[in-house]
């Protein structure tokens, strides 16, 4: 450790850079609060999975153990019960105190700092005395999915957008703080981890969710998993420029919404059905009611659709409190909505109350885990769900999305309808060798839907069909990908049909 008398009068030193051993394949920065992050992944000899390397603005070992003395005389100095660290009400006064006395213990270590060197160093110290240290640095990384901490025997592992799952070159190696991250965690959330509530399920922040297990129900080691809830929502034209969906699947999807026909989006788990309910969600038109029903606040929509998001709770320790998605679906229908979003669609009651509402006369969209369209049919007639077969052909649309678990890589499988007998009808399917989604089958239920109830022909469905593929192609074209964007125009389309035409004729469209 450095002694006091050498360290007086040190400066930070920013230039030592750490060694990458191995292939790189990735590199990348990004800023974490007010601190330049590096990121370096590599693929290293005898490792299966690449390395997620951070690097703290390559920050120099000497000014790390300085920093590092700086927290313990910090620690010292500002005496803080876990209570107090742990309480939201409590949590700026806490921050404001450590900034004080970080802002006198930085002059005194660093007297030369200037005020942004100031910033970097106090936020790299609250990060680390009162947050989660270098795991707060990963859930500000934007291309991360998954952050999990399977122990202190092993290095935390990332899934990245890209990259699939890495291993970092973080540890935590004491389960001690393990244990000490989850707790703090829960308490925020108002749970109490212990021998006794060892597993946790919670949400925090904007939307993150985080899974915590203790030893001895882990039995490798105490256990967290944070899910980042995505900042920038997939929209529409991510969908398209991705490869994820082709615009002529698109422009049936979004005919289907325009004239409010109800969907279930299926697949298996991260596979992109919240992603697809989003997409579905831009197609809205802007002078209806929408709620939303969700577990997490995951769905976005345009900030000027009339739309009132809605999230269920927990129960608290007494076993009090709960607010269920049943509840909430159920509360929906006086609250006169013309269009319902369901986060997920689970068990026999949440199901019956959301064919009730298709046949009361309302648009339902809702998320469903079943990997092809035959398969939604299948789980929602039978037990333990058990829909009447006479029922079903309220979902007009089934929309499938996959992920293929080797590549990471994300598809909408199927697009289905519902006959009016209950039978699936299969109008298009993924080709995995080609990587594209082709047309299988004609539409039979959603064409006479659409004819009964618009008075329109074939050919104005046709025509109609063509004019939103094109306004799809033109929003990759010129890359709108802001939700903000995109959902004006999908309302111009509405409002100012003709003229949103006329300037997509002219080149000349814009949000």
């Amino acid at each position: 450790m450095a002694d006091e008398k050498e360290v007086a009068q040190a400066k930070p030193n920013f230039s030592e850079e750490k060694e990458i051993v191995g292939k790189i394949i990735d590199q990348y920065e990004f800023n974490s609060k007010d601190i330049p992050i590096k990121v370096t992944i590599n693929k290293q000899k005898g490792e299966f999975v690449p390395i997620y390397t951070v690097a703290i603005s390559s920050l120099s070992k000497s000014t790390e153990i300085i920093l590092e003395k700086i927290r313990k005389e910090l620690v010292k100095q500002v005496s803080l019960g876990m209570v107090e660290i742990t309480d939201l009400k409590k949590s700026t006064i806490v921050e404001e105190k450590f900034k004080e006395t970080i802002g006198i213990l930085i002059k005194k270590y660093f007297p030369d700092a200037d005020e942004k060197t100031m910033g970097f160093l106090t936020t790299y110290l609250i990060q680390k005395s009162l947050g989660m240290g270098n795991i707060e640095i990963l859930m500000d990384d934007a291309k991360l999915e998954e952050i999990a901490i399977n122990g202190s025997e092993e290095p935390v592992w990332i899934y990245h957008k890209k990259h699939g799952w890495l291993k970092t070159n973080i540890w935590i190696r004491e389960e001690e703080q393990i244990l000490h991250y989850a707790t703090m965690i829960g308490r925020k959330v108002g749970r109490q981890m212990s021998i006794l509530e060892p597993l946790l399920d919670a949400h925090i922040g904007e939307g993150d969710r985080v899974n915590a297990t203790l030893m001895p129900i882990s039995s490798h080691g105490n256990t967290i998993t944070l899910r980042k809830f995505s900042r920038d929502p997939w929209t529409i034209t991510s969908f398209i420029k991705f490869g994820t969906i082709s615009p002529a699947a698109a422009a049936m999807i979004w005919e289907g919404i325009q004239y409010e026909l109800s969907a279930i989006i299926a697949g298996g788990t991260a596979s992109g059905k919240t992603s697809m309910l989003n997409i579905v969600a831009n197609f809205f038109p802007p002078n209806q009611r929408i709620v939303s029903i969700e577990d997490t606040r995951e769905i976005r929509l345009p900030k000027f659709l009339h739309w009132l998001p809605m999230n269920t709770r927990t129960a608290n320790a007494e076993s009090k409190g709960e607010v269920s998605m049943l509840d909430l679906l159920v509360n929906s229908l006086r609250m006169r909505p013309d269009r319902i979003l369901v986060g997920e669609v689970r068990r026999a009651k949440e199901a019956e109350v959301l064919f009730e509402a298709i046949h009361t006369g309302h648009s339902v969209y809702a998320t469903f885990h079943a990997n092809n369209v035959q398969e939604v049919v299948t789980r929602l007639t039978s037990p333990p769900i058990e829909v009447p077969k006479s029922m079903l052909p309220g979902i007009s649309m089934v929309i499938v999305q996959m992920r293929n678990r080797r590549t990471g890589m994300r598809r909408t499988f199927q697009i289905g309808e519902i006959m009016p007998d209950s039978k699936p009808n299969v109008l298009m399917q993924y080709d995995m060798k080609r990587d594209v989604l082709h047309n299988l089958n004609k539409s039979r239920a959603i064409m006479d839907t659409l004819q009964l109830y618009t008075g329109n022909s074939l050919n104005d469905i046709r025509r109609s069909l063509a004019e939103k593929e094109a306004i799809l192609k033109y929003l990759v074209k010129k890359n709108i990908e802001d939700i903000d964007s995109i959902g004006l125009i999908m309302g111009r389309y509405y409002t100012e049909h003709d003229e949103l035409l006329k300037q997509l004729k002219g080149n000349k469209l814009s949000g």
